[in-house]
């Protein structure tokens, strides 16, 4: 990871020190300059680092759990022999019978949602331009993960009443169901594959080739999935980080290679500059060469469960229990240093960034307060807030300004985001 080309590194040193103790930026920082537009020289606002004309070019560009989007349209899973599922993935939900537990209908359009504007069980405090467009109802207890591959019409949820459902974005119902024998904890979207993170094993199911695999992983609950390429990577209960190798579109290796490290079981994975990064109840952060699987460095500093990390620009956002965001950044000598920490009011569950509909980069942070966070970033400014009655276990988001919460009541909400920001 650079930092030369960063927001926090135009920042200067002493100010990052500066905003770690006090959570926020004054005025006095042009704003301008963070945007990498200001043309003033000098410039009476802070700014103290004379950027090369190349530190303009930074994209903010977001690595995101499940970040990866399919290049096929409409993608399908359907049924197949060889597929180890009782159940059945509808091709065409009109062919199977609604299931109970249905949503408000929705109207499919070029984001795959027509707006209800539905505000029965969440409210909004504070965000301009944020709207629900759908609620779908069908789990019983808490959602765990949401997957949406670009282009498809159907949405993916799993939950703790062990069940993955399959929701059609036509009509805002429930076309299937699948049935596990134990609690899903972690449902991930890499590529062509939807995976799904059970006990001692992964189910997963190939939208390209329209079949299903499962995947043996020992080592208690597969809490976390990532994909690198051909590498999969699992984060599991005992703290272990399994590996299988993909052999072909339809199979991975037999036998898992083994990360070991961490003292805790392993919660969040994400891949960027060729490094994996896991986060654990140990409360560390170890980093890990992607090519060898050695682990490079670890990063101590979070007091509580280290509960979601993803990459942003250059940097690394970690999310804790214990009530903070950490920002880390390589340093010149090859180390990662934390050089920035906001403080929450409770602890984080999960976080994901998006861009609005003006491409400025937003932090969704969910924490165990019965709500989800929006910072612009770089400033951790706080947009606004989404009220829920529960807690929000799962968030996703996709192309279009459309992001999804998963509740603890088993609720899906599905959010549309434009470019106003909070006066």
């Amino acid at each position: 990871m650079k930092t030369d080309a960063s927001v926090f590194k135009r920042l200067g040193r002493r100010n990052q020190e500066n905003i770690a103790r006090n959570h926020q930026v004054k005025s006095a920082v042009c704003k301008y300059w963070l945007q990498g537009k200001c043309t003033r020289n000098p410039c009476r606002y802070l700014h103290p680092d004379q950027a090369k004309p190349d530190t303009f070019k930074s994209e903010y560009v977001w690595k995101n759990p499940n970040g990866y989007k399919s290049k096929n349209s409409q993608p399908k899973i359907k049924d197949k022999e060889n597929c180890d599922q009782k159940q059945k993935i509808v091709q065409k939900t009109e062919q199977s019978e609604v299931k109970a537990g249905q949503s408000k209908s929705m109207e499919l359009t070029k984001t795959g949602f027509k707006d209800e504007k539905c505000h029965d069980l969440q409210t909004l405090f504070g965000v301009k331009g944020l709207s629900m467009v759908a609620r779908l109802e069908g789990h019983s207890k808490d959602v765990t993960g949401i997957a949406f591959p670009s282009g498809s019409s159907y949405l993916f949820s799993c939950s703790n009443d062990k069940s993955l459902r399959v929701w059609d974005c036509n009509s805002g119902q429930c076309g299937d169901v699948i049935n596990f024998d134990d609690e899903c904890a972690t449902l991930v979207e890499e590529g062509p594959w939807i995976f799904a993170g059970l006990k001692d094993m992964i189910k997963a199911w190939n939208l390209e080739t329209q079949t299903a695999v499962t995947i043996r992983a020992n080592g208690g609950m597969v809490n976390a999935i990532t994909m690198f390429e051909d590498i999969l990577f699992a984060g599991m209960e005992d703290g272990t980080i399994l590996s299988w190798k993909s052999t072909s579109k339809t199979s991975f290796s037999e036998e898992a290679t083994s990360l070991k490290g961490h003292k805790g079981s392993v919660l969040s994975l994400i891949i960027g500059a060729k490094k994996l990064f896991s986060g654990s109840t140990d409360h560390t952060i170890r980093v890990w060469d992607i090519e060898s699987l050695e682990c490079k460095h670890v990063l101590n500093g979070h007091t509580g469960d280290v509960t979601s990390v993803i990459c942003w620009d250059q940097y690394l956002l970690s999310g804790s229990l214990d009530k903070t965001i950490k920002v880390w950044g390589a340093t010149e000598s090859g180390s990662i240093e934390e050089v920035y920490k906001h403080d929450v009011d409770d602890g984080v569950v999960a976080f994901c960034g998006i861009h609005d509909a003006v491409e400025k980069p937003i932090l969704l942070c969910s924490c165990k307060d019965n709500g989800v966070c929006l910072y612009d970033l770089p400033l951790f400014a706080e947009r606004g807030r989404i009220l829920s009655k529960d807690d929000i276990k799962a968030i996703q988001v996709s192309t279009e300004g459309l992001f999804f919460t998963g509740d603890a009541a088993g609720s899906v909400s599905v959010w549309k985001l434009n470019g106003e920001t909070v006066s």
